[in-house]
């Protein structure tokens, strides 16, 4: 597969490439171009060209481009769904419901731009201004280049792309070097759909060329989804031309069960909130804080329910639980979980890998002392299990991170409940449900080293625009 530069599907300039291995099998898939920085310099160059083309389009107008973009995507919608299982290594029914997603998102995006108004202030609201009306109008930031992670690649191109292109803007999208195809073929069905040239680009690039992107003084706006080392480092390579970003980072997100806890519950959706995408996610809930008067019950029920669910390949439609992006990945896994062992954690579930797979793993008697009970995020599906005493010590566990994306407590006590979500330092807090929370409607952001800036239809379109101040002095007569 090519990539798209300038409209046009389009080798590297050097004329490398990579594969692209399925995690599950090993197999290589498909190859595409490594990108240069020559490629990125045109990519970016062209993306300049085409925003200003974009622009001058109307509101309703890119809304049409868009909507024929999605009907393109629904009728294709196996076959990415597929795509994206096989080169991400999420069980199949996981992939449907993400490629699912693109028509919510965009959606959601497409709307609420036709209803993005601008602001006027009044005269009179000052001294000497009676006479002057003053317009605050929203315009595009330009360049916005896109970096997507491997875990939701195509939720997070709804988050980026949709609102980037409906406010005028120009999208360079930079993939995950692991899963980049279907983020092709959907940049590959928005230039069918009708978006200019140089307005939606998809470049594949290792990690250093992406660089290249982030510090070039024409791009307006870095959204990066992926860890909080390459967001700090964008963040300073950035912050040299003052080009804007938004962050989505890291999460250690915990999960709270009070003594009161429901605990049947807190365990279905521990289920729901770690397992999903094989525990691949930012704001999955990975600290399992747990009441010591209830901490073997949930620990034998979570062991019984986790057993229930099915372990294997991605592609069978009964899978729930299946490999990760990588052997290396995996790999990672495994040295974190038995540092957890070594530090005090006793497994009583899983903690065996066999090449990308890595069983589902529960560990009990994590001391709050322990690198997992604070700073070290397993992407992965490891259940590692916390006690603790008092409410206060409930929330000094949970607040001894430098992360802080989201967050959840299970009580049947609303009130306490609330106080405890109202104490958590993170961007979200969920109560009776995992922290494993994110709708397109709410500004999903994180606190601390998760993140700057929030995403999702209510406040994306504020990191996608620059406001203008129009001064109409003196048009009221006095």
């Amino acid at each position: 597969m090519k990539m798209i530069i300038n409209g046009k599907k389009t080798d590297s300039a050097s004329g490398q490439t990579f594969d692209v291995i399925a995690p599950a099998t090993g197999k290589v898939i498909d190859s595409v171009p490594r990108a240069n920085e020559k490629d990125l310099d045109a990519a970016i160059a062209a993306a300049v060209r085409g925003q200003k083309e974009w622009a001058k389009v109307p509101v309703f107008k890119r809304a049409e481009v868009l909507y024929k973009f999605l009907s393109l995507v629904q009728k294709s919608h196996e076959d990415l769904a597929r795509l994206l299982s096989s080169e991400n290594g999420k069980p199949i029914t996981e992939a449907r419901a993400e490629i699912g997603n693109v028509t919510i998102g965009f959606s959601g995006f497409i709307e609420r731009a036709k209803h993005f108004y601008g602001m006027i202030i009044p005269q009179g609201t000052e001294a000497g201004q009676q006479t002057t009306m003053q317009l605050v109008l929203r315009e595009p930031v330009g360049v916005v280049v896109c970096i997507i992670p491997f875990n939701f690649p195509c939720d997070l191109f709804d988050q980026k792309v949709a609102p980037a292109l409906m406010m005028g803007n120009s999208a360079l999208v930079l993939p995950s070097s692991d899963n980049p195809l279907t983020l092709m073929r959907l940049t590959e069905l928005l230039v069918e759909a009708g978006v200019p040239d140089g307005a939606i680009q998809c470049v594949t690039a290792p990690g250093s060329v992406k660089s290249y992107a982030v510090s070039d003084k024409r791009v307006g706006l870095v959204t990066l989804t992926g860890s909080t080392e390459v967001g700090i480092d964008s963040a300073i390579k950035a912050a040299a031309n003052l080009t804007h970003t938004a962050l989505e980072l890291g999460g250690n997100d915990a999960f709270i069960v009070l003594d009161d806890g429901d605990v049947d519950l807190a365990v279905e959706e521990l289920v729901w909130g770690r397992m999903y995408n094989t525990g691949q996610v930012c704001c999955a809930s990975k600290r399992f804080i747990i009441h010591n008067s209830l901490k073997d019950e949930f620990a034998k029920k979570t062991v019984a329910r986790i057993k229930q669910l099915k372990f294997g390949d991605p592609a069978d439609e009964d899978t729930k639980i299946a490999c990760l992006i990588s052997e290396k990945a995996a790999i990672q896994v495994e040295k974190q979980v038995q540092k957890t062992v070594e530090q005090g954690g006793k497994i009583v579930l899983g903690g065996k890998r066999n090449g990308a797979f890595y069983e589902p793993t529960v560990i009990t008697d994590v001391p709050k002392t322990a690198d997992v009970a604070k700073d070290m995020e397993i992407f992965g599906p490891v259940v590692p299990i916390i006690g603790f005493d008092t409410d206060a010590e409930a929330i000094e566990i949970a607040n001894n991170s430098v992360f802080g994306l989201s967050s959840c407590v299970f009580s049947r006590d609303q009130k306490r409940a609330f106080k405890i979500a109202n104490a958590m330092e993170a961007g979200e807090a969920v109560i009776n449900g995992a922290s494993f929370y994110r709708s397109f409607e709410m500004p999903f952001g994180g606190w601390k080293h998760s993140g700057i800036g929030t995403e999702g239809v209510m406040s994306t379109f504020n990191e996608m625009t620059k406001i203008k101040t129009v001064v109409l002095k003196n048009i009221i007569e006095a």
